[in-house]
């Protein structure tokens, strides 16, 4: 199980550091033009709130276990992990956009699996 973990754990940092770091140093207009349609509906701030958190969660998610302690930060990266997650599908069957929900639900899914065999207690 511990290496399923360890897998699970750096394509989800792996992934939500690329995509976070892509939003966050991106402008709204170019998000939207490499198919990111769901930016449309939201503030620039609030894109790069989202692209924060990601970018942050998916260095948390693994970092604490290359350095060997600090656990309970991968249990809060990937709960923060889930809860955009939960957003984006909202979001993405709101605007009938549901190839991307199911993506999202496969994240949510790992998000959901590294919060609870990689928790501290």
């Amino acid at each position: 199980m511990i290496i399923a973990l360890w897998v699970i754990q750096g394509l989800l940092g792996l992934i939500f550091v690329m995509t976070g770091s892509f939003k966050f140093f991106q402008t709204k207009e170019k998000i939207v033009a490499s198919g990111g349609t769901w930016a449309e509906n939201f503030n620039p701030r609030i894109i790069k709130t989202i692209a924060g958190i990601e970018l942050l969660s998916g260095l948390l998610v693994i970092v604490p276990r290359l350095f060997g302690h600090g656990h309970y930060l991968t249990f809060i990266s990937a709960a923060c992990i889930a809860l955009i997650m939960t957003g984006a599908i909202y979001t993405h069957i709101r605007r009938k956009e549901f190839m991307h929900a199911g993506i999202n639900a496969v994240f949510l899914l790992m998000a959901l699996f590294v919060a609870y065999w990689g928790r501290p207690f």
